[in-house]
């Protein structure tokens, strides 16, 4: 993989700005939009609905029109003035997903006040760590729990900045009072806007911090606009309808949120996984967002209905499940197999459908590596699931794939965007350079001088490779690679995607640098555990003795041997150990995107990893 593969020019003027009418290579006008608050002019002037954005309240739903958001925005950004904030200042917002956290963010870019998205699963050490580094100069929260938790944390620390409440909580000021406080002002919004620079910062974005303290990515108006720009291709005029439930504070939602209004898409936010399902069935949304992680538990309940069916019925729910896992790209699938997949459809997969609601027509996947065969029977059951791939550095995406027949390879994140120069280093290592791409870190050129080539390529941290024709893969990222005592590569992504495969297997970090051979730490999906263990007229009182059980160590070892048949003989993995307990965010084993946080798991299990390979 010595070879360079510049795949795309740049598209954006010299001096930061898009030419008029600028015209992407898929042949899409786009808008002139050279700072965020212009996706929110255009959205009033081009879709102005009754209906803009809608949120829980209840056991329905509130939801606010164009001309309600946008006079709440303007209310805002004139209460922010009062309170003396400026153009350079920077506001934190920790909330779960919601109009309120759109509300402020673009009340506070139409006046040049960058945004600190803040995890409400932070550290209160990290905490307080943005909050000075950052020199925040307001808060807003969303609710009791997180008023508290940031108090504490303020007080502890004899920090004082002032917060507000998207809740009613006694005893804190509530975000309406700013609102209130905007009616009494009659500053000239207009002049405000019009300072505003395209590269000027829009948002202060710290990273989880799992490695030392958080770094505060540095992403423009111009690096987001861009990176919305080059995602247009995305949806079209049939997209009516999104739900969300990724965060907010994370770029990869965040970016996408601000791509359904440029396009006119309205947007319901989920009030919280639990509810998701239903949320789904009442929104019937056209389209959302996710990680893998999720897509994984839609496909296991999904077998497990099928799994209870009886007779014909079994014997349908599984041919066509087997035919779906053999899809291919859709311009590859024969007229014999289209002519199944039909069928198929009718009979099975258009269950699938209603149970997302009955509109679905698209979800984009990020975040992680999807599975290929999940990618596969998405696509058989006509609802087309989009790998994509990108940082928080890049604004966020890099590469995705696209519903057009000729723009999507399972196995691959996509085709790189038509705005982006990427190339493969001599170690494989994924470069990229392109308007998205963040000037650096805030306060920190050390970090800044680290992510970069002496070209000025952002480095990925991961490994990759282009195909012939033109598609970006991923095999693994680079820092968590390893090497075995005797000298092999493992990539640890490659084995543990592929175990997870198996419906019995929840969670799975695969570790032994330095060691003599891999190993395997197992989270099982203890639901279908239970299940297989009722079939085989096994019983344990809780996950750690149903464990121990010398049946289910067995298929666990079955289920790995299997797994590794295709792997060389230096990659299989030699031992395991099964775990009792899930990994989670707040357990500090995941990060909020869903992601193992290996350092964590490694240092929670050290003990077991060191039994391993003492044994």
């Amino acid at each position: 993989m010595g070879h360079i593969a510049i795949i795309r020019n740049f598209v954006m003027i010299a001096d930061g700005h898009y030419a008029d009418d600028y015209i992407n290579t898929r042949g899409t006008i786009m808008d002139n939009y050279q700072k965020l608050h212009d996706i929110l002019i255009s959205y009033q002037q081009k879709y102005a609905k009754d209906q803009m954005v809608a949120c829980r309240e209840g056991s329905g739903w509130k939801t606010y029109s164009t001309q309600e958001f946008v006079d709440t925005v303007d209310l805002l950004s004139q209460g922010l003035i009062a309170k003396g904030l400026s153009k350079g200042d920077r506001v934190a917002i920790m909330s779960g997903n919601r109009p309120e956290w759109n509300f402020v963010d673009f009340a506070c870019n139409q006046l040049g006040i960058a945004t600190v998205p803040l995890y409400p699963t932070l550290s209160d050490a990290d905490l307080v760590f943005i909050l000075n580094d950052a020199d925040v100069k307001m808060i807003f929260v969303s609710n009791d729990d997180l008023v508290n938790k940031m108090k504490l944390a303020l007080d502890t620390n004899s920090l004082h900045i002032d917060i507000f409440t998207f809740d009613k909580v006694s005893g804190h000021s509530h975000f309406q009072e700013v609102v209130d406080l905007g009616r009494q002002q009659d500053h000239d919004l207009d002049s405000y806007r019009n300072a505003v620079l395209s590269d000027d910062l829009l948002t202060l974005i710290y990273t989880s911090g799992t490695t030392g303290k958080p770094k505060g990515v540095l992403l423009s108006h111009a690096n987001i606009i861009s990176n919305v720009e080059a995602s247009n291709h995305l949806l079209t005029s049939e997209y009516k309808k999104a739900l969300s439930f990724l965060p907010l504070c994370h770029i990869f939602e965040r970016m996408v949120v601000y791509l359904y209004f440029s396009k006119g898409v309205q947007v319901f936010y989920a009030e919280n996984l639990d509810n998701i399902v239903a949320d789904i069935n009442d929104v019937k949304p056209d389209l959302f967002t996710t990680v893998p992680r999720v897509l994984e538990k839609v496909y296991d309940k999904v077998v497990e209905k099928g799994s209870a069916l009886s007779g014909i019925k079994r014997a349908i729910f599984f041919w066509a499940l087997n035919l779906g896992h053999q899809f291919k790209e859709p311009n590859r699938n024969s007229a014999i197999y289209k002519l199944k997949l039909g069928i198929a459809r009718k009979l099975v997969f258009s269950k699938w459908q209603e149970a997302l609601g009955g509109n679905i027509k698209l979800i984009i996947s990020g975040g992680a590596a999807l599975q290929e065969r999940l990618a596969r029977i998405f696509w058989a059951a006509d609802i087309k699931v989009l790998e994509g791939y990108g940082l928080t550095e890049t604004s966020p995406v890099i590469a995705v794939n696209s519903w057009r027949a000729e723009d999507v390879k399972f196995g691959t994140v996509g085709r790189v965007l038509n705005n982006l120069d990427v190339k493969i280093a001599t170690d494989g290592e994924i470069l990229v350079k392109g308007p998205s791409v963040s000037s650096g870190y805030f306060q920190n050129d050390d970090a800044t001088r680290e992510a970069f080539t002496e070209d000025g390529y952002l480095m990925t941290g991961d490994i990759g490779e282009l195909t012939p024709d033109g598609f970006l893969r991923i095999t693994d990222r680079k820092k968590e690679m390893f090497k075995t005592a005797g000298g092999k590569y493992i990539a640890p992504q490659v084995l543990e995607n592929k175990l997870m495969e198996s419906p019995l297997v929840g969670q799975v970090m695969v570790v032994g640098e330095n060691q003599r051979f891999p190993a395997a730490l197992i989270v099982p999906a203890f639901d279908e555990l239970k299940k297989w263990a009722t079939r085989k007229n096994l019983s344990a009182e809780t996950n750690e003795k149903l464990i121990e059980l010398q049946e289910v160590k067995d298929k666990y070892d079955h289920i790995i041997t299997s797994s590794m048949a295709n792997f060389g003989h230096w990659e299989q993995i030699k031992k395991f150990e099964l775990l009792p307990t899930e990994w989670t965010i707040d357990g500090g084993e995941l990060t909020p995107k869903l992601s193992l946080k290996r350092k964590v798991i490694l240092q929670k299990h050290e003990e077991l990893i060191q039994a391993i390979y003492t044994d």
